[in-house]
């Protein structure tokens, strides 16, 4: 019989939301999940023991895709009852760097959802939620800009929400690039006394490695607060 630990356990969860993460990502969520919030991952050894430990019993699998300097890891069929994900897809590159993005939100502390599913055409999921005490982030990763039409609905949806919904600002982590873009569009469409709450990071590069610094992150971040029901959003899947 496989025995697992508590953080096994949490981290298969994890893995079942983001789908797909790399090494660095598994050392800032290992950190996180065993409870230290001080914002340092383990090892890199240590995430890869973790790594061969639950991929010798068939409950992580593992590979190289070709956008990836590293390996790739996923929870198994067996472990969460779902296929592999598609190391080819389009997508992946981003998934992978939304699982960075999570990674570090774990290690400060903080719970971790998927977004609530659009409720109309002109609604938007954003790619993560972070929540921590009574602090709602919503978080972006963005590697590339979108077309320009975009950025009005959904920046006009962000401001909607963190005036009506309880979100507390707006993370996006991006390009350099993109940072740019989504900065601009902002200012055009963000109403001013929301506006600050809509911050941009590049800290990403085009493959969607995690390049930059995040320090300015948690510089204001609240004190966990334990069993408070008043900061439970209509989420889903949540982690953490």
């Amino acid at each position: 019989m496989v025995q697992l630990t508590s953080r096994d356990e949490a981290m298969l969860e994890w893995l079942g939301v983001v789908r797909m993460a790399d090494v660095e990502a598994i050392r800032w969520a290992l950190s996180g999940l065993a409870g230290d919030h001080s914002g340092s991952p383990v090892s890199r050894r240590k995430a890869q023991q973790w790594v061969a430990r639950l991929a010798g019993v068939g409950l992580v699998d593992r590979a190289r895709p070709n956008f990836q300097d590293g390996q790739v890891v996923w929870a198994t069929h067996q472990a969460i009852g779902r296929s592999a994900p598609n190391l080819y897809r389009q997508t992946a590159r981003h998934e992978v760097a939304v699982a960075a993005a999570s990674a570090r939100y774990l290690a400060r502390g903080f719970a971790w959802y998927r977004d609530r599913r659009p409720a109309s055409t002109q609604d938007h999921q954003v790619d993560g939620v972070a929540v921590r005490g009574d602090r709602i982030e919503l978080i972006e990763v963005e590697l590339t800009p979108k077309t320009l039409h975009r950025y009005k609905a959904i920046h006009m949806n962000h401001a909607t929400r963190m005036t009506t919904t309880g979100v507390t600002r707006v993370v996006y982590l991006c390009t350099a690039d993109a940072a740019r873009v989504v900065a601009r569009e902002a200012d055009r469409f963000i109403f001013r006394t929301e506006r600050a709450r809509l911050v941009t990071l590049p800290v990403l590069d085009a493959r969607g490695k995690w390049v930059g610094g995040d320090a300015t992150l948690w510089d204001d971040a609240p004190a966990q607060a334990e069993g408070d029901p008043s900061v439970t959003p209509t989420l889903w899947e949540r982690v953490g």
